[in-house]
């Protein structure tokens, strides 16, 4: 069947107490929204509409980030669920599959639910995502008849029986398109908020002789963010649940409880984590790599074999060809390093081309930026780099090259030649110790005068 996707994301999360709207806020380096529309994207669907509202231009930008093709529409105010699901209604003109309504501030829904739905609606009219909870609080309740979903109460209308139930509602419907577009036109808004409830489309259903039932999943699934203090929540949520999958996948975890992951993280198998280590997004590592501790990745690939760190930082741009080691306090960006390389100590490779089985020296630097414009310095294969090395680019080191320790290199070093840019050494025999004794003097008379 086709399906599209209704995500709600016009709140402006009055709680977060933020400018920014409140799906747009991070959970594990990615918006709120983009979780919720990850999930609905494993399903394939045929159409995406994204209802905003609040920072409407934000919330489009983001949504059409990660989809491309994700229609994006206004909700200018925000008279409840069913009237935010109806501005949907011109984007699927003409859509004849299953629409599936999710929220954008409710990022853990997974697309087997979501499939389980699907399947449900097949013998129904209406599926309702509900949950079982042993607190149940504030949610709305669905009043079920056997199998069968009678309607759904919200709890400021709920009576004391309607309130024990503990059957809870997601707020997660799937539809035929039309049919729901229908339902929400008789929707009222004779209720304790006077706003129009996308819950009661179930009750009108049932009215007109149409089957509705639920489909529950756990209640974690289900967690909203509504406060800095849900989405640390649903951080340390996000974490817990990735760890546990990295472990499965046979990522070894040293300290697991101290490595924090992106939502696009992927690691391969027999890849070792050390304690500490933050993952930025846009990384991947394939098997057998080892990332040593405080390390910090985002936007870079590591291929099989390579070790990183402890305390190496891999900015954007970086690829790692097999078997490189990239050691302490190493920062690379937008660097491509080949086969077998190294760069162990104290430098920073940005906006360059490191050859097969190059070793970089300590305290090396790739000189990039002329404070306008950022160049590109390339390294041959098996080259050596002195320590201390700078390399002012754009600048060109060949095949087997040597640049001595110290060096300031300008120009380009041609193929197996020695590079060497130092000013002379001076030496003054007794002039430290005069000084020495010089500064001593000054230094007493300052604490004198004081």
């Amino acid at each position: 069947m086709d399906i599209a996707l209704i995500l709600l994301a016009a709140g402006k999360g009055t709680r977060m107490q933020s400018d920014l709207p409140k799906v747009l806020h991070p959970l594990a380096h990615a918006p709120l929204l983009e979780h919720a529309m990850a999930s609905g994207a494993a399903l394939s669907p045929a159409r995406t509409v994204v209802v905003a509202g609040h920072g409407a231009d934000q919330v489009r930008a983001a949504a059409q980030a990660f989809d491309e093709d994700a229609q994006v529409v206004v909700q200018e105010e925000q008279l409840g669920t069913a009237h935010a699901v109806g501005q949907a209604r011109e984007a699927l003109a003409g859509f004849d599959g299953t629409a599936i309504v999710l929220y954008g501030d409710t990022p853990f829904v997974r697309s087997e639910t979501l499939e389980a739905m699907c399947d449900a609606l097949r013998q129904n009219d209406v599926v309702v995502l509900g949950f079982e909870a042993a607190d149940p609080a504030r949610y709305g309740r669905l009043v079920m008849q056997g199998d069968s979903l009678d309607r759904i109460v919200e709890f400021k209308d709920a009576t004391d029986e309607e309130r024990g139930i503990t059957l809870c509602n997601s707020g997660v419907v799937a539809c035929n398109s039309e049919l729901l577009f229908d339902l929400i036109d008789a929707v009222g808004n004779e209720n304790a908020s006077e706003e129009y409830y996308l819950t009661d489309i179930v009750g009108i259903a049932r009215a007109r002789g149409l089957k509705a039932t639920a489909v529950t999943c756990p209640k974690a699934e289900t967690m909203g963010v509504n406060s800095r203090a849900d989405l640390a929540a649903a951080d340390a949520a996000f974490q817990a649940r990735t760890r546990a999958a990295m472990l499965e996948e046979g990522v070894t975890l040293m300290a697991p409880e101290t490595v924090y992951f992106a939502r696009d993280t992927y690691i391969g198998g027999d890849t070792v984590i050390e304690p500490n280590v933050v993952f930025g997004p846009g990384v991947t590592i394939e098997n057998g790599a080892t990332i040593r501790a405080f390390s910090h990745l985002e936007g870079c690939h590591i291929s099989r074999g390579g070790i990183i760190g402890p305390y190496a930082r891999l900015r954007h741009g970086t690829e790692l060809a097999e078997d490189v080691r990239i050691g302490n306090f190493v920062e690379v960006k937008n660097a491509q390093i080949d086969e077998g390389a190294k760069v162990n100590h104290l430098s920073y490779i940005g906006d360059a081309t490191v050859g097969k089985k190059t070793n970089i020296g300590a305290g090396t630097i790739t000189c990039n930026y002329d404070g306008v414009m950022k160049h590109h310095t390339h390294i041959g294969a098996n080259a050596f780099i002195g320590s201390n090395t700078m390399l002012v680019a754009p600048v060109h080191i060949g095949d087997g090259a040597m640049t001595g320790s110290g060096s300031v290199i300008t120009s380009d070093v041609d193929a197996d030649a020695l590079a060497l840019s130092r000013a002379p050494q001076v030496e003054k025999p007794g002039m430290a110790r005069k000084l020495f004794e010089m500064l001593k003097a000054k230094k007493a008379k300052q604490q004198r005068g004081s």
